[in-house]
């Protein structure tokens, strides 16, 4: 059984491309070959800058023989119609068979395909995958109609035997198919020919390539932690910035540089993100003061003189950079420290979204938004609206202009620098988080109320200009502003009621869209329907109207529009509840608790308040991971089926209160005791919310339910016992509600 091996080699492919088209020509190839009946017993793909390269083993020599049976029509059928069927199977009306059948006798024919070798095959399904290759961009060169992402040079491709290597013969475009391939194009440029994936390997490595990218990356790590520990130092890690320099050299030389002083003095984090994203450099930290003071180049070869021209060259390079770095960070410091209302007002020209107004509106509404949450966190109001204020400062510096990935940390710097409070200053950095499922979650409280409003008030407008996620879609990562809300509110123990914010906010939101669903005579009413707005009840549904106003024409324009902001307001703010309510599934689920345990906490009342909606589903999880709370839930079941049967034939409701001096065997007097005893404890613990007592003592119900659907019959003859004990089903019904909608967990 021969192995093949395939090298497609080009001009440099982008390093974030690399890794994805390894596996698609793996998986092209590999598919193609089983879909031709060409089976193998393993496979891998490597990539270089240069080159992707694929090894299949133990491949067949040829496809088999494979036999079709092919039902045709009836044997009297009409002429035209068996001479259809014959084209179809490429066969003659003598190799047709006759069989009978339980519908009369049915032509059928068997259709041999005999194998083909395994060199047409993967000659065959190689063209069609250089010819189809989902690259993310591709060109085109020369005369040609091929596309690659770069120009295509050669075409290794043979099945290697143990009697020998023999080439697949293909032509691409006029690329001819070989056995040979390229080293290092300065280190070992010639081509040579190769006999199996073992000599090509060795071979590649002889010539300066190391082919698996992992080894380039583990090379890269050990050489540059190893030159920093002998210094002293400690590599910043940098995972990304490893797998894209893996991806920039075929035969990685770690080379380390140092940095002028005049640069030492700038923040760490800029030091850091100048020389990744610029110079795809790591940065080299002194432990003792954290301070960045070298930095890790790779180069793509070896030099005579050791690397210092490349190193001389690099920090040329690096210098300028940093200057401008420095020259930025300077005036950014002499703005932060003279008047930091420059850059807010700046932001009154730097639009958030052209339906929801500017950054510095948005900065508004956070602010307000801020103080209003600021006592269910803990915070200063003050404090809260002034971080709020804050915050977004630093959209308008130097710095994040250049470097927008530090948003919010220079805020941190140069809100300090302005001489702020570092809550405040903190609050600069920390209002972004948490921006993904494994980021920290901020925990002081002026820097939770900022970062709340900032996804509360994102999370409002975009429901408000209906611009939700739709499927895969998420492009202001509102699901993951909803998540952030979960977490800031479930980790810090907040309790806060959504539907008290998110239909007010809805209609803020909501205003200047849904004007322009009006005459423009309506446009003059827009001060007086903001007024109007922060006017709404508490459950955001109805607005009061100022008294000054009634019987003017325009206060009746008003009132209209007011009453439909507000139900606009309402019923999108629910929609964002629901939305919000799946994230939440989604986050439970991570932790090991089923959706139907959450959709049986989410139908009860209060579940606008996800950190209780949590503790709710955390303890009804708990208490059905026990054999009583499993237990119980079957016999909630039995007794609300029951009910339910006998309230829809009785046609009435049975809900009156059971009384024990009806009851007539001992497991009922039990189950009365039961019940008494565990309602006074289940409702206190409800009202203090001390969930887990209320699901243990629900759980402890189990016995006594048990025992009473074991010993009694409840439709009895006496139709005042059966009444009594159809209201005593009720009273379970009810006690067990008022923990979870236990109707909606299945099993």
């Amino acid at each position: 059984m021969p192995d093949l091996l395939i090298e497609l080699f080009s001009e440099e492919i982008p390093a974030r491309m690399q890794t994805r088209a390894a596996n698609d020509l793996k998986k092209l190839v590999t598919d193609g070959m089983v879909e031709a009946g060409l089976t193998y017993a393993s496979a891998a793909a490597f990539s270089t800058p240069r080159r992707l390269t694929l090894t299949i083993d133990g491949t067949l020599d040829a496809s088999p023989t494979t036999v079709e049976e092919r039902k045709g029509p009836k044997a009297d059928a009409p002429e035209k119609a068996i001479e259809g069927f014959l084209r179809g199977a490429g066969l003659t009306r003598g190799d047709l068979e006759e069989r009978e059948t339980p519908k009369g006798t049915i032509l059928f024919a068997k259709i041999t395909k005999p194998g083909r070798p395994a060199a047409d095959i993967v000659a065959e399904v190689l063209e069609n995958a250089i010819r189809n290759f989902p690259w993310p961009k591709s060109m085109r060169w020369g005369t040609g109609s091929l596309k690659w992402v770069r120009p295509l040079h050669s075409i290794l491709a043979i099945l290697a035997a143990e009697d020998g290597a023999t080439v697949v013969p293909m032509d691409v475009d006029g690329i001819t198919s070989s056995d040979t391939t390229e080293g290092h194009r300065f280190m070992a440029p010639g081509r040579f020919s190769v006999t199996s994936f073992d000599d090509y390997s060795t071979k590649l490595k002889r010539a300066h390539v190391v082919l698996d990218a992992t080894e380039r990356r583990d090379a890269i790590w050990h050489d540059a932690t190893n030159q920093a520990f002998a210094l002293g130092l400690e590599v910043v890690e940098d995972n990304g910035l490893l797998a894209e320099v893996a991806g920039l050299v075929e035969w990685p030389v770690v080379l380390m540089g140092q940095i002028d002083e005049d640069f030492l003095g700038l923040p760490p984090e800029v030091l850091q993100t100048s020389m990744r994203e610029h110079q795809k450099f790591f940065s080299v930290r002194n432990p003792k003061t954290q301070r960045i003071e070298r930095f890790i180049t790779v180069a793509n070869r070896e030099t005579a003189d050791n690397g210092a021209t490349i190193l001389a060259g690099n920090q040329k390079v690096l210098s300028a950079r940093l200057a401008d770095a420095k020259f930025f960070w300077e005036n950014d410091l002499r703005v932060a420290k003279s008047d930091m209302n420059v850059w807010l007002q700046s932001l009154e020209n730097v639009t958030f979204h052209n339906k929801l107004g500017t950054q510095a509106e948005l900065v508004n509404r956070m602010a307000a938004l801020a103080r209003e949450l600021a006592p269910a966190v803990g915070a200063d109001p003050d404090m809260a609206e002034r971080a709020a204020r804050l915050a977004k400062a630093d959209l308008a510096s130097e710095m994040v202009y250049e470097f927008p990935e530090l948003q919010g940390l220079m805020g941190r710097y140069y809100v300090e620098a302005s001489g702020e409070n570092a809550a405040i200053a903190a609050a600069a950095e920390e209002h972004y988080a948490p921006l993904g499922p494994s980021d920290d979650v901020p925990t002081a409280p002026v820097s939770v109320a900022v970062s709340l409003a900032e996804k509360i008030d994102k999370l409002c407008g975009f429901w408000a200009i209906d611009e939700k996620p739709t499927g895969s879609k998420d492009p202001f990562a509102l699901r993951r502003a909803a998540l952030g809300v979960i977490r800031l509110l479930v980790i810090n123990n907040i309790q806060l009621s959504l539907l008290d914010i998110v239909p007010v906010k809805t209609v803020t939101s909501a205003l200047d869209p849904h004007m322009q669903s009006y005459d423009r005579q309506v446009n003059e009413l827009v001060e007086k329907v903001q007024l109007l707005s922060k006017s709404l009840d508490k459950d955001g549904i109805g607005a009061s109207i100022n008294v000054a106003l009634v019987g003017d024409q325009d206060a009746l324009n008003v009132q209209d529009l007011a009453g439909d902001l507000a139900t606009l307001a309402m019923t999108r703010g629910l929609d964002l509840l629901s939305f919000i309510h799946d994230r939440l599934k989604v986050y439970l689920k991570d932790q090991g608790i089923r959706h139907d345990i959450i959709d049986a906490c989410i139908a009860m009342d209060g579940n606008d308040d996800i950190n209780l909606l949590v503790k709710r589903a955390t303890a009804l999880n708990d208490a059905l991971q026990t054999d009583d709370g499993k237990n119980l839930i079957q016999g909630f079941k039995r007794a609300n089926n029951i009910l339910s049967q006998a309230e829809t034939a009785d046609g009435v409701e049975y809900s009156y209160g059971a009384d024990v001096k009806f009851a007539e065997t001992g497991e009922e007097r039990a189950l009365f005791a039961a019940l008494d005893m565990s309602e006074p404890t289940i409702k206190t613990a409800m009202a203090t919310q001390d969930f887990t007592t209320a699901m243990s003592a629900m759980a402890s119900l189990r016995s006594p339910i048990d025992a009473f659907f074991e010993a009694t019959q409840i439709n009895a003859e006496n139709d005042t016992v059966r009444r009594n004990r159809l209201n005593l089903l009720s009273r379970i019904r009810t006690l067990c509600s008022s923990v979870a909608d236990l109707t909606k967990i299945e099993g």
